[in-house]
């Protein structure tokens, strides 16, 4: 019987293993504001702060990393087509973890801006770039999160699930799975957060991810931004 109880709590510790907690929260780089250094990003992280200091209020603003910065590349169509009218700032900075956009928000807090919506991808590079474990982007994008909710506490926020990488099966697929669950679970009673998961969206039938909509398995073609618009489209008619 002890045996028993034993096997049970160890499958409920694991299946609760990626949730935040405030001892992981309070030791780790991710959830510590730092600002970017490395040269070839320094002008675009400057960019998108002064975005954020010096804009006129919009309705839209999009925070986020190298994804959210190509809808002014690959995406550059589908924001003409879905989000330019509405007014919507670009707030997105390739390579950014959790703990950069925490930075840009402690620099220029998106209060002034009085956005109707932020929508907000950003994780992928915790875990990419190896700076993080599931758990480590988990505190640290739940305290993005938080803090944006903080300075916009009536701007519905759409969280992205972060997109699945890598063209078949991986850890790192496994990894988002888990974030974005736990993410979805954490802000399920708070009705100003939308989480909205495309993931499935961006996937063949065997798993795998076509070259049409992410060339490199990880960014996204023109057409795979017209599915993450589409989708963001969908979710503010959900705003309260």
């Amino acid at each position: 019987m002890i045996s028993a109880i034993v096997d049970i709590l160890s499958l409920v510790v694991g299946a609760t293993s990626v949730l935040p907690s405030q001892q992981s929260q309070s030791t780790h780089a991710s959830v510590i504001a730092a600002p970017r250094t490395d040269p070839g990003i320094l002008e675009r992280q400057a960019l998108c702060i002064q975005r954020a200091k010096e804009s006129a209020p919009v309705a839209l603003v999009f925070v986020g990393d190298s994804i959210t910065q190509g809808w002014e590349d690959a995406g550059a169509a589908s924001w003409k087509a879905t989000f330019a009218e509405e007014g919507a700032l670009n707030l997105g900075v390739s390579g950014d973890r959790t703990e950069h956009v925490l930075y840009r928000l402690q620099e220029a807090p998106l209060t002034r801006l009085h956005p109707k919506a932020v929508i907000l991808l950003i994780g992928t590079n915790n875990l990419g770039h190896g700076t993080a474990d599931a758990r480590e982007t988990l505190d640290g994008t739940v305290k993005v999160i938080e803090t944006i909710r903080a300075q916009v506490p009536d701007a519905t926020l759409i969280a992205c699930a972060t997109f699945p990488r890598g063209e078949r099966f991986n850890q790192q697929r496994g990894d988002i799975l888990q974030v974005n669950q736990a993410v979805a679970r954490r802000f399920a009673s708070d009705e100003h957060v939308v989480c909205l998961d495309l993931g499935s969206k961006f996937l063949d039938p065997d798993g795998s991810i076509p070259r049409s909509l992410m060339p490199d398995y990880l960014h996204l073609s023109p057409e795979g931004y017209a599915v993450w618009a589409t989708g963001v489209k969908h979710a503010l008619t959900k705003r309260p």
